[in-house]
């Protein structure tokens, strides 16, 4: 069997990666540049493709030329928007991710997308809801007449959850490789929403970080 493996580089996505290569022998990954402030990541997810499969880095820097995210403009400061939403969410980000993903999967042959979003710890995205995978997994069928399906197995999932889980999977290793801080730092800056997520995961499970040993 085979699967595409939306791989950012983060902690959820080698995950991802980890519970697709115990289910699929034949794994493709995609990366996505869309001009991040944290473009370590992009790094990071060439050195975990290769524990599973091929790499493929797409070209999304148009990206920033119609976001003002904060995750993209790294001239603004982190902080929540007037409309409670992080000021890192970038519209449209994963609608447009799964999109691609399935537009190569479709020239594959292959039905089968991975991607770790989440919705029980987040940050407040809403593309990382159920409701909106299920609607696009939907779109995406009516769209290329396929049988596209999108897997999200971290979607009920604590960071602490996710942790143990891929000690128990047996590559907890691989989160050497992986970046989380927003800033884009190594070491990470210990002080953005996802370095604290992740922090606080880790500690939830009383597992260290390898990240840190």
């Amino acid at each position: 069997m085979s699967a595409i493996v939306l791989l950012s580089g983060g902690q959820d996505s080698a995950t991802c990666l980890a519970i697709a290569k115990q289910a699929h022998n034949q794994i493709h990954c995609i990366c996505f540049d869309y001009g991040q402030r944290h473009r370590v990541e992009i790094e990071c997810s060439q050195k975990l493709a290769k524990h599973a499969g091929a790499f493929q880095l797409v070209d999304l820097s148009f990206v920033a030329q119609i976001s003002n995210s904060a995750m993209i403009h790294n001239d603004q400061a982190i902080q929540i928007g007037p409309n409670e939403l992080p000021n890192t969410f970038v519209p449209g980000r994963n609608a447009l991710f799964l999109t691609i993903a399935a537009s190569v999967a479709y020239e594959k042959g292959w039905d089968i997308i991975f991607t770790g979003v989440c919705q029980t710890d987040y940050s407040g995205y809403p593309d990382c809801r159920e409701v909106f995978i299920q609607a696009q997994e939907r779109t995406l069928r009516l769209a290329m007449q396929s049988q596209v399906r999108i897997i999200t197995p971290l979607m009920h999932l604590t960071k602490a959850d996710t942790v143990t889980l891929m000690h128990q999977l047996g590559h907890l290793d691989w989160y050497k490789d992986t970046h989380t801080c927003y800033e884009g730092k190594q070491p990470p800056c210990a002080n953005c929403p996802s370095c604290k997520l992740r922090q606080n995961g880790f500690e939830s499970a009383g597992i260290p970080d390898p990240l840190f040993n």
